[in-house]
């Protein structure tokens, strides 16, 4: 095995990932800097998915070698793998997989609860971020009531309470209309520079890859291009090329 370089908090060499006989990654290799917001793009079935939940820890690759902060996420077994993504990483799906009988400010609080926070401290912090994406107001009700974009929402606060190492986004808003994706995606840069996060960002959206800081190509399981964005992009101001 070889060391990853010391300002990667996440490096991959040469993994290898199948589904049903189908390669899915294909030798990739990748590093994501301290406080980096790193856009995987390429189109749907390019191994986006696979990638991230390889550097996740929700899958081993079947060859290669994923580490994180010079630990080797590839030889942890289940358990150790578990507490890592409870502990260090937060993660946005598509779909923002609510548990239906808690409120909306418990499911965002549920991490912090999960770590033994005390109610009345996760509560505030859960407040705070639904407010910080405009749906403070909607904290009490449950999944049922609300809209697919609120949901997603409260899917987004869930992944930023507990402040990860990592947070990995995979495709978080294409199932939102364009004012809910612009401002999920605002939200989501500046508590990353704010908080001092990194972020992988998977999306197949050119306008959301500009949110990032660099960006790498995924297709057919493949790296492709590796596409550092101009400086003005970089700033917070100019993350994102959405507008509302």
């Amino acid at each position: 095995m070889v060391a990853p370089p010391d300002n990667d908090v996440l490096w991959a060499r040469a993994l290898h990932f199948s589904r049903g006989g189908t390669p899915a990654l294909t030798g990739i290799s990748v590093g994501v800097r301290e406080q980096e917001i790193l856009a995987v793009g390429g189109p749907r079935g390019s191994g986006k998915t696979t990638l991230l939940q390889c550097l996740s820890g929700q899958l081993v690759a079947q060859r290669g070698e994923v580490w994180f902060n010079s630990m080797p996420v590839h030889t942890m077994g289940r358990a150790l793998r578990e507490r890592l993504r409870r502990d260090k990483f937060g993660w946005i799906g598509p779909q923002p997989r609510l548990v239906p009988e808690l409120t909306a400010w418990e499911n965002a609080a549920l991490p912090l609860m999960l770590h033994g926070t005390g109610n009345r401290a996760a509560r505030k912090a859960a407040l705070e971020w639904l407010d910080r994406l405009d749906i403070g107001n909607l904290a009490r009700k449950r999944p049922h009531a609300l809209s697919q974009a609120e949901r997603q929402r409260v899917a987004v606060a869930r992944a930023l309470v507990n402040q990860p190492t990592v947070l990995f986004a995979d495709e978080p808003t294409a199932p939102l209309h364009r004012a809910d994706r612009a401002h999920i995606l605002r939200t989501l840069t500046t508590a990353a520079r704010s908080h001092g996060i990194t972020v992988v960002l998977a999306t197949h959206d050119a306008d959301v890859a500009a949110c990032a800081d660099r960006s790498v190509g995924l297709l057919d399981g493949r790296l492709v291009n590796t596409v550092p964005l101009p400086a003005d992009a970089q700033s917070e101001g100019a993350a994102c090329s959405l507008s509302v």
